[in-house]
């Protein structure tokens, strides 16, 4: 069979940001108030700097104001509790990112849970978990939120479809499946202790690789015209699906870089926007 089509999330995500940035400026005409996101970083790991300030400028062209807050590495639990419930309760930030991850010695979901649900354009907290898996309105994470997009943009209707996600994580793994879930696929979560790996993503039509294991899914366990969504990001801009033999067998794949990366901050964008216009009353 032919060589598997790329889903370009380059260029779906621009056309997301441009409608995002239209949407933005409306808002700013209408209530001269800018919509406002807020970053928290805790530390100086180099690559969460980089993502920090990667989102920071994707927000000036989307023409929404950001507001940086630096912790050092040194910051406790109970301190950074306290100023995510502070950039809750500040009505001019419309939403709220903690960059993850913030280091073993503090409680992630406490922090997380601190962001008010409202303001939770990231997706993390309990709230937003539960209303991706009950399909009712609210913020889904960022990352699986731009798969769904992507697929279709593609025209890949999960409905009756076997889905294979490979990973568990609370902020992609696990809410993709609920999401693919709430699209009538038939979901299958795979983790480290997953006997036969191999045989299970056989068997998927789709296939949603986000372990963090670069190049674990390989080309001849892809089931030929299977649809493979690369949600890893490895040293050396390897995903977690060896590429150039999946994309000898898939119908769709998404590129590393170039797809699933693109689409999570166009999502974050769009949801940060999405939560202005709703706490601005438009």
């Amino acid at each position: 069979m032919s060589q598997a089509r790329l889903m370009d999330g380059t260029a779906l995500a621009r056309r997301i940001v441009g409608e995002t940035a239209r949407k933005a400026a409306e808002i700013t005409a209408r209530t001269g108030t800018p919509p406002c996101l807020a970053t928290v970083l805790v530390g100086e790991d180099p690559a969460s700097v980089t993502y920090v300030r990667m989102k920071q400028n994707r927000c000036r062209t989307a023409g929404i104001a950001s507001r940086h807050v630096e912790l050092p590495a040194t910051t406790g639990t109970d301190e950074l509790v306290g100023t995510l419930r502070s950039l809750s309760a500040d009505p001019s930030v419309h939403g709220i990112l903690l960059q993850h991850p913030v280091g073993d010695h503090i409680d992630e979901r406490a922090a997380f849970e601190a962001i008010a649900p409202e303001k939770d354009v990231d997706g993390v907290t309990f709230a937003s978990f539960a209303t991706m898996s009950f399909g009712l309105p609210g913020f889904v994470s960022c990352t699986p939120g731009g798969i769904l997009r992507l697929l279709d943009a593609y025209e890949v209707d999960p409905a009756g479809k076997r889905a294979v996600v490979v990973g568990r994580s609370a902020i992609l793994g696990k809410p993709v499946g609920m999401l693919l879930l709430a699209r009538d696929a038939t979901v299958t979560y795979c983790h480290s202790r997953t006997r036969e790996l191999p045989s299970v993503v056989r068997e998927a039509d789709i296939v949603v690789a986000a372990v963090g294991r670069p190049r674990l899914v390989r080309g001849e366990d892809v089931k030929p015209g299977a649809v493979v969504i690369d949600a890893g990001y490895n040293a050396g801009n390897v995903g977690d699906v060896d590429f150039d033999s999946a994309v000898e067998r898939a119908s769709l794949i998404t590129p590393v870089p170039g797809g699933v990366g693109p689409m999570t901050i166009a999502t974050l964008l769009e949801q940060t926007v999405d939560a202005a216009a709703r706490q601005l009353g438009l």
